[in-house]
This record gives C-alpha cells, sequence and structure tokens, in this order.
C-alpha cells in the first residue's frame, strides 16, 4: 500500500505526470513486496515551496509512505531513483529534493484495515 505525494514548485504538463507516474511505478519495486499494482500517487505541481530561504530554484519535497516495517536500505536506493526521476522529467537538481519517508502500521482500504 504504497503512497507517494509530490509537491513541486513547477508546473507539471500532463506529458510529464505520466513519465514520473510510469517510472516511479517500476521504481517502487525497489522495496521488498511494493508494486505499481497497490501504489498511489499524488501530485502537487506549483506548490509554493522555499529552500534555503529562497524560491528562485526548482524543488520537490516527495513523500513516501509504505504500510509494513522500514527499510532503510531499500529506501537510500529508492531516494536515489526519485532524485533521478524528477532530476531527468522536470529538471529539478537532486539537491534540491526532499524525500522523506513513513512506515505506517495502521493501514485501511475498502471498508477495512489490514
Amino acid at each position: 500500500m504504497p503512497f507517494i505525494n509530490s509537491k513541486i514548485s513547477t508546473p507539471v504538463t500532463a506529458e510529464q505526470e505520466n513519465e514520473i507516474k510510469s517510472r516511479l511505478g517500476k521504481a517502487i519495486q525497489t522495496i521488498p513486496g511494493k508494486s505499481e499494482s497497490w501504489l498511489m500517487l499524488g501530485f502537487e505541481p506549483e506548490y509554493r515551496l522555499y529552500f534555503r530561504g529562497s524560491s528562485s530554484e526548482p524543488m520537490a519535497m516527495v513523500e513516501v509512505s509504505v504500510y509494513g516495517s522500514e527499510n532503510p536500505s531499500a529506501f537510500e536506493k529508492l531516494t536515489a531513483q526519485i532524485c533521478d526521476i524528477f532530476n531527468d522529467v522536470l529538471g529539478i537538481a537532486p539537491d534540491h529534493i526532499y524525500v522523506k519517508y513513513q512506515a505506517v502500521s495502521n493501514w485501511g482500504w475498502n471498508g477495512s484495515n489490514f
């Protein structure tokens, strides 16, 4: 049950969003037991972000929530992939991307919790 929400300081075209969606769908498999078939994505383009006191550079805050326990080594690999994706598709430098992880023990779907 992963959910990836992206707050992005720049506009995002439909084509860019689709490319990010596809690539994140593959990247989520880096975390054992996770797949695109359960992945939900959120995009918040033109989000007002400031980094180091400035909003002059493109930037993103990417939040990854997963059902289950933390997997630091998988999270490390996924961070690299997320930074590559956002750099390739949107031109956001990796040093202007934060990635936050949250392992969730209670996750609801379809009227009940796992």
